[in-house]
C-alpha cells in the first residue's frame, strides 16, 4: 500500500505540482480514506520527500538503459534530452520550480543528490564525445560538466511552466554541445536537432 501511495502521488505531483496535490485528493484518487495515508506518511513533506526519490530512480534508470544502447554521445544527450520531455509532458508547472518555491529543505536534498549523478553522467558522456571524434580533445571536462549543469538546474529553478523550461532546456543542449564540438559533431548535431523535431 505504501508504494500504491508514493506511486499515485508521484503521478498526481508531476502533472498538478507539489503545492496543488492534497492528501484530500490523493484519498480520493485512490478511492481511500485520508487516515489510511496518515498511517504511512505523517505529513505532504515525507510523502514528497519519498515522491522524489522514486522521480530520482525513474530517471537514472531510464538514463542507464539509454546509455547501454551505446549510442554516439551526441545522440545520447538527445535521446536523455527527449526521455525528460516525455516524463515530465503531463504537467504544466516545473516540478522543480515549485519544489524550489514551496519546499527550499526538500528542494536542497534532491539537488544535493542530483548534483553527483547528473555530473558523473555528463562527464561520461563527455568522455565518450572526446574519444568518438565528435568533441574536441582540449576541453577541460570538469569545467563543461559545471557549466552545463549550472545552466540545467538554473533553468528548472527558475522557470515556472515545464513547457519553457523544456524548450529552454533543448537549447541549452544545442548550446553545450556547439561549445564542445569538433567539426564532425556539430554535423551529428544538426542531424539530431532536425531528428529531434520531427
Amino acid at each position: 500500500m505504501k508504494e500504491k501511495i508514493i506511486a499515485k502521488a508521484t503521478d498526481l505531483f508531476m502533472k498538478l505540482g507539489f503545492k496543488s496535490v492534497t492528501m484530500d485528493d490523493i484519498a480520493g484518487e485512490m478511492c481511500i480514506s485520508k487516515k489510511t495515508i496518515y498511517k504511512y506518511f505523517c505529513n505532504k513533506e515525507i510523502l514528497i520527500a519519498e515522491s522524489t526519490t522514486m522521480v530520482h530512480k525513474a530517471i537514472h534508470q531510464s538514463i542507464d538503459t539509454i546509455v547501454a544502447k551505446n549510442h554516439n554521445a551526441i545522440e545520447e544527450n538527445f535521446e536523455i534530452r527527449k526521455m525528460f520531455k516525455e516524463m515530465f509532458k503531463a504537467g504544466d508547472h516545473s516540478p522543480v520550480y515549485q519544489l524550489k518555491k514551496h519546499y527550499p529543505e526538500i528542494y536542497d536534498l534532491v539537488m544535493s543528490r542530483e548534483i553527483t549523478e547528473c555530473n558523473f553522467v555528463f562527464k561520461q558522456n563527455i568522455d565518450k564525445g572526446i574519444q568518438q571524434g565528435l568533441y574536441r580533445k582540449d576541453i577541460v571536462v570538469d569545467i563543461y560538466v559545471n557549466f552545463y549543469y549550472t545552466l540545467i538546474f538554473s533553468i528548472n529553478g527558475n522557470v515556472s511552466s515545464e513547457k519553457e523550461a523544456s524548450a529552454l532546456e533543448l537549447q541549452a543542449l544545442e548550446y553545450h554541445t556547439r561549445a564542445m564540438a569538433t567539426a564532425e559533431g556539430i554535423t551529428e548535431l544538426e542531424k539530431q536537432i532536425h531528428n529531434y523535431h520531427q
